[in-house]
């Protein structure tokens, strides 16, 4: 999966970034590579699903899917 990402300079200085696919999905950094790492954080946390709040039945059936 690509995913576009906006990366801002940020007035005291480092940077900040912002994925326009996923509302509400930012982070910052004070160098550019401190910022890539938050960033490959950000997304998994902002696409991690929390299990234990959505039933699962005997006979649904739990994958991962890698896109």
């Amino acid at each position: 999966m690509k995913l576009a990402v906006i990366v801002h300079k940020a007035e005291e200085g480092g940077y900040w970034a912002e994925v326009p696919a996923i509302p509400g999905c930012a982070t910052q950094g004070d160098t550019f590579e401190e910022l890539l790492g938050n960033l490959y954080e950000a997304v998994e946390g902002c696409l991690s699903v929390n299990l234990q709040d959505i039933p699962v039945s005997a006979n649904d059936r739990l994958m991962e899917i890698a896109v």
